[in-house]
């Protein structure tokens, strides 16, 4: 939903269709559909493909010369129990695509979860990471800024309830 505020609020689509998202006439679904919603550039699908996609448009616009491009992409603790995501990881700080930003959104739903928490299996592969409260905003910007050179850069955003 808030990415459809964001597309909203930068002109790409009319905010009267916000209150209708997910709504069976409208064309807010739960997954972006680059047919249906201006501003969309790719539509992620099924869990797993988000990232891998994002690695691949990072590494394209590199291709290009475009070393200023940044590319960002949201995705789910769960999904990062697809094994396609950490192919994509292992990848993307291997080549080193410092164009490439993500936040992963940790509720504590990933089926195995992981020892230590997500961020130093990403250190692991050469990323540059960063934990935060998902509800403190200025850590959030604080880690969303923070330099990186040569690296891709991964904000873990835990909002998961401490019980």
């Amino acid at each position: 939903m808030a990415y459809y505020a964001v597309l909203a609020a930068k002109g790409f689509l009319p905010v009267e269709w916000l209150p209708g998202f997910a709504s069976y006439d409208s064309p807010l679904g739960q997954h972006p559909d680059r047919t249906l919603v201006p501003g969309v550039e790719i539509g992620s699908g099924s869990l797993g493909h988000g990232l891998g996609l994002a690695v691949g448009t990072a590494l394209g616009l590199r291709a290009q010369g475009l070393t200023e491009a940044r590319v960002w992409v949201l995705v789910g603790d769960a999904e990062m129990d697809e094994g396609s995501n950490f192919e994509a990881v292992q990848f993307a700080g291997a080549v080193g695509l410092e164009g490439l930003h993500t936040v992963v959104v940790d509720n504590a739903s990933a089926t195995y979860g992981w020892p230590g928490g997500l961020a130093p299996r990403f250190a692991a592969e050469g990323w540059s990471t960063a934990t935060v409260d998902g509800r403190d905003h200025r850590a959030l910007y604080e880690a969303f800024t923070a330099p990186h050179p040569g690296r891709p850069h991964v904000v873990v955003a835990r909002v998961a309830s401490k019980s």
